[in-house]
């Protein structure tokens, strides 16, 4: 009879299900081997259907329907990112920022936040303010315990990835929420290797009654690789969308130098962030291809 698990691990050509309290270690059924890609049939993350065989294997079935899929790592199913900087030491870059909100949104997470850590360090109020209307801020610091326990909250339900530039204070922040994290991520850590032809161990840490996945390499993503192109880039910056239907050209319209264009006129008004619009202008010319 077959079970419905949770796909938690992919290593070394298996797959971890968790069925209940249960890891069961899984093969892929023939019919869903027949794309070579690894990765691109079953992803951590995905709900799937197993069979049990006589030595306490397992063999996947089929796959569920998925909600949404996470480009690197190949995560499926995630429920929210936070985006995690740090106020300084190293200084919060908005291209960075930027760039991290627009693969966030391409890849359709319901929920995106903003994670800003060492606010010890921040010589103004509610720094980040100005991004307020569009995500949800979170401020943090380990030297104050500011925000910790709000973060403990938010990973505690649904798949949270938590990422971020390196030299932000991730781990230190993780092992703040919970001391019990520090060998878990101090081991993924040593294994995630960065490179083009390096491999990755993709994996769903648990984490109260939820999941964490722990990613450096989300900035790393190529835009284009993430299906971004100059006709949808605007689309991941969603305060746009509103002024776009009145753009005098709407459904061919770059934002840039079209006249009577909705947006422009949007900035011009202090209505759109100059550096977002900024950052889209710099970010449309590496997809302008």
């Amino acid at each position: 009879m077959a079970e419905i698990g949770r796909v938690i691990k992919f290593y070394n050509s298996f797959f971890f299900v968790k069925v209940g309290e249960e890891i069961i270690t899984c093969k892929l059924r023939g019919l869903l081997k027949r794309d070579k890609k690894v990765g691109s049939a079953v992803y951590v993350g995905d709900f799937v259907e197993i069979s049990r065989l006589k030595d306490k294997s397992g063999v996947i079935e089929r796959v569920q329907s998925r909600r949404n899929i996470l480009i690197r790592p190949s995560i499926a199913n995630v429920d929210r990112v936070i985006l995690t900087f740090a106020v300084d030491a190293p200084k919060l870059h908005p291209l960075l920022l930027n760039r991290f909100l627009v693969l966030a949104e391409k890849s359709a997470l319901a929920e995106i936040i903003i994670c800003v850590n060492k606010i010890d360090l921040a010589t103004k109020e509610n720094f980040l303010s100005e991004y307020e209307p569009l995500y949800k801020i979170l401020r943090t610091s380990t030297i104050t315990g500011a925000g910790v326990e709000e973060l403990k909250k938010i990973l505690s339900s649904g798949v949270t990835v938590f990422a971020g530039p390196s030299g932000v204070g991730k781990s230190s922040l993780l092992n703040a929420v919970d001391k019990n994290l520090k060998l878990k991520v101090g081991k993924i850590s040593e294994k995630i290797l960065r490179g083009k032809h390096t491999t990755r161990i993709s994996e769903l840490i648990e984490f109260g009654g939820g999941f964490l996945v722990d990613t450096p390499g989300f900035s790393a993503v190529d835009l284009t690789e993430a299906g971004i192109d100059k006709k949808n880039l605007w689309h991941c910056f969603k305060e746009f969308a509103p002024f776009a239907a009145s753009c005098k050209f709407l459904n061919g319209c770059s934002h840039i130098h079209e006249p009577d264009c909705g947006v422009k006129a949007a900035v011009e008004r202090g209505e759109i962030l100059h550096e977002r619009y900024e950052s889209y202008l710099t970010l449309l010319e590496e997809v302008n291809i």
